[in-house]
């Protein structure tokens, strides 16, 4: 199997993620993949799924993914039924840290305990 075909959902994530400024090439039983993506989430759910495939350490995959917002870990639109503890958990593995997403809304958010299904939040690097 070509490794590019070993790597295509990863591929296909990197479309899914809009990836600006992507390249592909394959050479050498090696695929090279380059791109920018907007957030580190974005950037770790590739970097994840290429782990997923090739192992903690893969040797036919190099990747140069650039973020283009380095300050924001994420965007969230709220879905219903959410809290930002909920919200924080997802992210950051820790609800408690729901603190710094209310602080980093503070333009559209009043009250932590208070949030709305299609707000669009940002979901800081933390």
């Amino acid at each position: 199997m070509a490794v590019k075909e070993k790597y295509q959902s990863v591929l296909t994530l990197g479309e899914n993620l809009n990836v600006q400024n992507g390249k592909v090439e394959e050479a050498d039983g090696v695929l090279r993949v380059w791109g920018t993506v907007q957030t580190q989430h974005e950037k770790d759910q590739i970097w994840d799924a290429i782990k997923e495939i090739g192992g903690s350490n893969p040797s036919d995959i190099a990747a140069d993914i650039q973020v283009s917002n380095p300050g924001v870990y994420a965007i969230h639109t709220v879905e219903k039924g959410e809290s930002l503890s909920k919200i924080a958990k997802h992210y950051y593995k820790d609800m408690m840290k729901y603190k710094a997403i209310f602080e980093a809304n503070r333009d559209i958010l009043n009250d932590p305990d208070v949030i709305h299904p299609g707000q669009v939040l940002t979901i800081p690097n933390v």
